[in-house]
């Protein structure tokens, strides 16, 4: 038995942990976590605008691959900090979990991650320099290599590198991304103008400069009615049922309640909610209390105005809300979200807030503009008609999933403990054969699909009813679909996509990705979907140990690790590249499959989170929709960024 002591275990020291698990503190080292370093510094700006000191970011790509973000604001402090005896500035940008955030006299409302944010980003970066404009004194520090302070203190304080007014206050941030941390280290003009602009959205009257010097374009976006506009945009290309956003504001105690909404003539309804300012994708309280004074208001105008009888049901809340599109922004002090992801805000006093306001400043709006209210209450009439005409149709489909043969294509695992289980979806019999070998029976259930499910965007729920692999799916997790969903029922923790690494593989993910995103969203809320990341190659080489060489093997998991690999200078004994599932040998004797993928101690799965509702909503519309230009205009503006393996 080998030894265990004091001398094994390993201190990560300053920011050195977020460089070794960069994936826990930005959401991955490809494209999303890059862009992700420039929102976190973004975000200061930002509290500073909420805080009533900011009225203007800009942000500049750099030739040379840097990003420069600038505020207004009032200027990190550069004072000696009381407790680390170190300017103030420096301990923001090297101590994790240092920031005003944490002080309410300091930001009565903020979002971010408390303090994490700007020495993160230094941490992944090669280098970073801080500006700050105080007092009629302009001040630097600088770092490289992960955080390492470069610039020599003065008695103890930052050097004065020049003069300005003393109105001129802000922070100007400079840095450059690790490329031996991040796949890549180019960034995408069109991810970060999507982002500025809902910026602008949600912050009205902010002013915010985008600068790309590698084209020269300079835009500004500047949005004076906010949320309002931020619907408009969303429905730019539905046909709404009246012209004008409706746009309520109020406070009750200290949260600020903002609500936007119109009506289309498109089917569902979206609710896009928002805690200060940061996208809560599952919605929660606030969403309720929204729903529950919309509900309540247009069930009383429908009386007065003789759409229902006295001696009629309430309309349903499902039909009160179809074809709707809502903002739902609120400024809550003390945010309590019910998970790390922060997707559903869980503040009682929120659904509270936002039921007064709406219930008030609504009906003030509509008892001005009757016309709307009446165009409004037919959709909601129409709606009802339509749904209790096809409900016994659809009731009549979902029975027949209750004999849906699940047992010829599933292969269950032994457990009846739904928070131990997990079911694998691969493709084919052929991968299924090799996973079912490899697989812990007791927890591990698969489900191998025969072919490609339909795409069910703009389908009909009851022709995607018909889809036999979908009933196999919907049969197989046990808690229903659409109307009748319900988690509680759900047989399995983790639902895990695990298809082959190529074209058909990504497509067929997308397809079920795209129906759990439609018809089954609380799988995604409550994070119980998952991708399977299969390693993409293995690589042996010889490893001396004592006087004799021993060959010993890694998984790799995409291009950049292999590429990172070869850069060790290690010489690479035998190299193989897996296609497919199928190409692992699942036997006893050689365990490919289940160290991989399948073992929970060992494998990598990615969780599928919804950061933004409103991307989310409008990127499944563009890949998966019948509009086939704005999809050609996504591959053309895409292409340039694709590493294809060809």
């Amino acid at each position: 038995m080998s030894s265990y002591n004091g001398s094994d275990i390993v201190i990560l020291e300053g920011l050195e942990a977020v460089r070794k698990r960069p994936g826990m503190y930005i959401g991955s080292t490809g494209t999303r976590g890059l862009h992700h370093m420039i929102w976190e510094i973004l975000d200061n700006g930002i509290d500073e605008h909420l805080a009533g000191f900011c009225t203007e970011l800009h942000l500049t790509l750099k030739k040379d691959g840097g990003v420069v973000v600038e505020d207004n604001g009032r200027g990190v402090p550069v004072d000696l900090h009381p407790a680390k005896k170190i300017p103030t500035v420096r301990v923001v940008y090297t101590i994790l979990h240092a920031g005003g955030k944490f002080n309410s006299d300091v930001y009565k409302v903020s979002g971010g991650l408390h303090g994490v944010g700007a020495s993160v980003v230094n941490a992944l970066s090669k280098k970073l320099t801080v500006e700050v404009r105080r007092d009629g004194k302009i001040y630097q520090d600088a770092y490289e290599n992960g955080g390492h302070p470069i610039t020599e203190l003065e008695q103890g304080m930052l050097p004065v590198v020049g003069k300005c007014a003393k109105s001129n206050t802000g922070t100007k941030v400079t840095f450059y991304p690790d490329d031996s941390i991040f796949e890549t280290v180019e960034f995408k003009p069109e991810t970060i103008r999507k982002k500025l602009k809902e910026i602008a959205y949600l912050n009205k009257n902010l002013k915010i400069v985008f600068k790309d010097e590698h084209t020269g374009e300079e835009e500004t976006y500047l949005e004076e009615f906010g949320i309002q506009s931020y619907v408009r945009y969303i429905n730019r290309d539905a046909v709404p049922l009246h012209k004008d956003v409706v746009y309520i504001e109020g406070k009750s105690g200290d949260i600020e309640v903002e609500v936007a909404f119109q009506y289309t003539q498109n089917y569902g309804e979206q609710i896009n909610a928002y805690c200060n300012r940061i996208n809560v994708a599952d919605g929660g309280t606030l969403v309720t209390g929204f729903k529950t004074a919309l509900t309540r208001i247009m069930n009383q105008y429908a009386r007065e105005l003789n759409f229902l009888k006295n001696n009629e049901d309430n309309f349903d809340g499902k039909d009160i809300r179809n074809g709707l599109v809502a903002i739902v922004s609120i400024k809550h002090p003390d945010p309590q979200f019910e998970s790390q992801t922060k997707n559903k805000l869980g503040n009682t006093d929120a659904k509270t807030a936002v039921d007064e306001v709406v219930n008030i400043e609504a009906q003030r709006y509509f008892d001005k503009n009757v016309e709307v209210l009446k165009r409004i209450l037919e959709n909601i009439h129409k709606s009802f008609k339509a749904r209790t005409a096809s409900d016994k149709a659809r009731k009549g489909v979902m029975k027949q999933l209750l004999d849906v043969d699940t047992k010829s294509k599933l292969a269950a695992c032994s457990s009846k403990k739904a928070a131990e289980c997990e079911i694998y979806i691969v493709e084919g019999d052929s991968a299924g054969g090799t996973v079912k070998t490899a697989r812990n029976r007791r927890t591990q259930a698969v489900l191998p699909l025969r072919g490609k499910i339909l795409n069910v965007e703009k389908a009909p729920l009851e022709k995607i009813l018909m889809n036999n692999e979908i009933k196999t799916m919907i049969a197989a997790f046990g808690c229903g679909i659409g109307e009748n969903f319900d988690i509680s029922k759900l047989r399995y923790d983790k639902i895990i996509i695990l298809t082959d690494a190529d074209v058909d593989g990504a497509h067929i993910s997308t397809l079920l990705l795209t129906f759990f995103y439609r018809f089954m969203p609380e799988l995604i809320y409550q994070g119980k979907v998952y991708r399977g990341l299969p390693p993409l190659y293995r690589v042996s080489y010889d490893k001396q140990k004592g006087r004799k060489k021993e060959k010993v093997s890694e998984y790799l998991f995409n291009d950049f690790e292999l590429e990172k690999f070869r850069k060790t200078g290690q010489k690479i004994t035998e190299l193989q590249r897996y296609k497919g599932l199928g190409e692992m040998d699942a036997e006893m004797d050689d365990t490919q499959l289940w160290e991989t993928t399948l073992d929970p101690d060992s494998r990598i799965l990615a969780q599928v989170t919804i950061n933004d509702t409103v991307e989310a909503d409008e990127v499944t519309d563009v890949l998966m929709g019948s509009n086939v230009p704005p999809r050609r205009q996504f591959i053309m503006d895409e292409a340039k960024y694709a590493n294809l393996d060809i």
